[in-house]
């Protein structure tokens, strides 16, 4: 197995003319992508003084330039954040204290006390030659990339992955969606989280030509770039198919001979959906994926083949093992409820600094999912319940505490407790519920307690319906049942 960035180069050198990366107006051709992540590699070395094994904090901006940074990292073997560019500067200064990088890019914070640059800084020309034979590589056990995840606490936990870990991830993802060098993909998604930076990874190491889109909200450049570049396939969670829905009627149909693949995940989806997109894509291999940033697509379905296991989350991924345990790590008989753990090379080792938590996260070498569910005599996979309180709000996480933290801090509410209820615009899935003990229910005006959060919380965070509740109910060890309340909401 090779790293992606040394993947990158080999297609650099077969096919260099060949388009990487393309954004409508700019493209980077795969030589130019490899020139630029030399060009960019030499900037940290020289300007930054950067070198192996230190961190860095960078912007996920979906710029042409963030890719060529990125992998020039990997290519000197620098440890890698990316986070989102609208991360609330209370989320920042929380990740940048457990990191404390020698370089941040995109971001101003009071917090930082080391070096800062932007990606402009970063914008080469991508003309400097290079001999490929002198290119040195990182080792598949060196730590590539840093994921904050937001745990149940509330405090953001980095996920390590080494380069061993998200190129097996790569390679098992393309095996099951079966790409080829040909595909052309358009690639909507946020790349600050583990999806759609995941999609970059497969496309590139696969040789593929990747058309940067800003959102799914832009249908007519959506579209328009389906027929410009003639884009075969793309990934989104279901809030995205609700949106192309939403805006577009069944106009995704014109293109059911076009598209080779389409892969989904980051959320449940609802079984009547699977169903529309296999009528209107009948030809098309879509691809649900279930899986952690820990443990990257641990399985896949394709709604044509298991169109009678529409409700399952279908097999392990190739090269993936899924069991499922009891709560003292053995294996369960086939469907038997148990917690669903997972073992394979795309697996994290654990959190970063958190070595007490690490410690119960694994059951040997099986990481433990916190998701419990049955496996069938088949080997398919089905969700039952979660174990963590997590509110998938179109397939971002929102941690319950951290609301319920600021929500705490008006005088009025005593004490509150949030969970996900279904989206009544029926486009991100769940949204966020505040139900609040008060002395003073005149008090809950819905706009003026979310213009006090609007500056410490993302949007998708700020709870869109507020219930007045008796009492928050919590087990006899004071623990929040939020999915008691969820049932009863």
């Amino acid at each position: 197995m090779k790293t992606i960035v040394e993947q990158i180069f080999e297609h650099a050198k077969e096919c260099p003319n060949k388009i990487a990366l393309h954004n409508g107006k700019q493209s980077y051709s795969y030589i130019e992508l490899a020139r630029r992540i030399i060009e960019s590699k030499d900037l940290l070395e020289s300007q930054f003084g950067l070198k192996e094994q230190d961190a860095v904090i960078i912007a996920a901006d979906k710029q042409l330039v963030f890719v060529s940074v990125y992998f020039a990292c990997h290519l000197l073997g620098i440890v890698t954040l990316p986070i989102a560019p609208d991360t609330n500067p209370k989320r920042f200064e929380l990740i940048y204290g457990q990191l404390n990088p020698k370089l941040v890019i995109g971001f101003e914070n009071e917090c930082i006390h080391t070096q800062v640059a932007t990606l402009k800084e970063f914008e080469t020309d991508g003309t400097k030659n290079f001999d490929f034979q002198e290119i040195s590589f990182p080792d598949l056990d060196n730590l590539a990339d840093i994921i904050f995840t937001t745990g149940t606490t509330g405090m953001p936990k980095g996920v390590t992955l080494s380069q061993e870990n998200i190129a097996a991830a790569a390679q098992n993802i393309n095996t099951f969606i079966q790409n080829s060098k040909e595909d052309v993909e358009m690639l909507a998604l946020p790349i600050s989280h583990s999806f759609g930076l995941g999609r970059l990874r497969c496309a590139l190491s696969n040789g593929q030509t990747v058309i940067i889109l800003g959102s799914f909200a832009n249908m007519k450049r959506f579209y328009r770039f389906m027929e410009e570049f003639r884009v075969n396939g793309f990934g989104m969670v279901p809030a995205s198919w609700a949106l192309i829905k939403k805006m577009s009627g069944d106009k995704i149909k014109e293109y059911a001979s076009q598209l080779h693949y389409v892969e989904i995940g980051s959320a449940p989806m609802p079984i009547e959906d699977k169903r529309l997109l296999m009528e209107y894509l009948p030809d098309t291999r879509i691809c649900m994926h279930y899986g952690l940033t820990e443990a990257s697509r641990s399985c896949f379905m394709e709604f044509h083949e298991d169109r009678c296991y529409l409700d399952t989350v279908g097999r392990p991924s190739p090269n993936m093992d899924v069991v499922i345990m009891s709560e003292d790590g053995s294996t369960v008989p086939p469907n038997v409820e148990g917690e669903i753990c997972v073992k394979g090379l795309a697996v994290t080792k654990g959190y970063y600094h958190l070595e007490e938590l690490n410690a119960s996260t694994f059951f040997g070498d099986y990481f433990r999912t916190g998701d419990w569910g049955v496996k069938d005599a088949e080997g398919r996979i089905k969700l039952c319940s979660r174990k963590k309180e997590l509110i998938n709000v179109g397939g971002k996480k929102v941690s319950p505490m951290e609301v319920e933290e600021l929500l705490c801090q008006l005088d009025y509410i005593q004490e509150c407790a949030c969970i996900g209820i279904p989206d009544p615009e029926n486009i991100l899935g769940e949204v966020v519920k505040a139900c609040v003990v008060t002395n003073h229910p005149e008090k809950i005006n819905p706009e003026e307690i979310n213009r006090f959060l609007s500056d410490k919380l993302e949007n998708y965070k700020i709870p869109i319906a507020y219930e007045v509740i008796g009492e928050v109910p919590k087990t006899s060890s004071g623990k929040i049942q939020r999915l008691r309340l969820k049932k009863e909401s």
